[in-house]
């Protein structure tokens, strides 16, 4: 193939259990800092939500017999990687630094479901 059949990621699917929608939005709205998109009508009835910042959407579906992620992960570059982990820290999320990779700055969270998010400086 000549050229890349891809140009972007549209959204990161990650799921949770039914009825906790208010705890997403206090996570990914309130601590994140991301914004809700409001989902297409027939979409809405299924439960969930969507965020979105700057290029980055993530959806979070309703799962039945829900699991976390605890592998599998969206990884979130951050305009301003210290704030963020600084405001985390003082809601009591728990942060777990890596340096695996070197020259750069990332850590792992988990949101209220115990699905993985990674955080990475810049």
């Amino acid at each position: 193939m000549a050229h890349s059949p891809f140009s972007a990621i549209d959204h990161v699917q990650l799921a949770m259990p039914a009825g906790e929608e208010e705890a997403a939005r206090r996570f990914y709205g309130d601590l994140l800092g991301m914004k809700e998109v409001l989902k297409p009508r027939g979409l809405a009835k299924r439960g969930g939500c969507w965020f979105e910042s700057g290029g980055v959407q993530i959806h979070l579906g309703v799962e039945d017999n829900f699991g976390p992620a605890k592998k599998a992960h969206p990884a979130l570059r951050c305009r301003d990687y210290d704030s963020l982990t600084a405001r985390l820290r003082a809601a009591g999320v728990e942060i777990k630094d890596d340096d695996n990779i070197p020259g750069v700055r990332r850590c792992h969270i988990f949101d209220p479901f115990g699905n993985r998010i990674e955080l990475i400086a810049g």
